[in-house]
């Protein structure tokens, strides 16, 4: 069984999936923000199209090799939704901590007196993720929170 591939594989494609949600929701539906809100919005939106076709290119090509592992019988399903929980939290983290506040590329939402709020439940939502495909990941018994195999015991 290929567990680290099945964690690998899911991850980039929970990843997508809320890079997708994000740009959907809140770049789109909501029209909080674009992906680089820093010049006009001509180039915020051309920012969105290109967070969007890396997504879809993550998403495209990371459902290939799932279907691939599918396929083989090489999925390890637990592996798996661990990747894909860790993938999706780690993009959210990463957005909240590293785009919004580091770069500062955009925020969550603009026009409102207090944006403490709203990071607080972006990146709250994004560790909750995290934790949930860390725990999955400890109790998958052939990985090692490296996604290395370990000898069965």
């Amino acid at each position: 069984m290929e567990s680290g591939r099945s964690f690998r594989v899911t991850a980039l494609i929970g990843a997508a999936v809320m890079a997708a949600m994000d740009e959907i929701i809140f770049h789109q539906l909501l029209g909080w923000h674009h992906f680089y809100d820093r010049s006009t919005p001509a180039v915020g939106l051309f920012s969105d199209g290109i967070l969007h076709a890396a997504e879809l290119i993550a998403l495209v090509g990371g459902f290939f090799i799932f279907a691939d592992l599918r396929s083989r019988r090489a999925l390890v399903p637990r592996a798996a939704w661990a990747g894909f929980f860790v993938g999706a939290g780690g993009f959210q983290l990463f957005d909240g901590v590293v785009d919004h506040k580091v770069l500062r590329l955009h925020q969550i939402r603009y026009g409102v007196p207090d944006l403490l709020p709203y990071d607080l439940a972006w990146n709250a939502a994004g560790a909750l993720l995290l934790v949930v495909g860390i725990a999955i990941l400890m109790r998958t018994p052939s990985m090692a929170l490296t996604g290395n195999p370990r000898t069965p015991a």
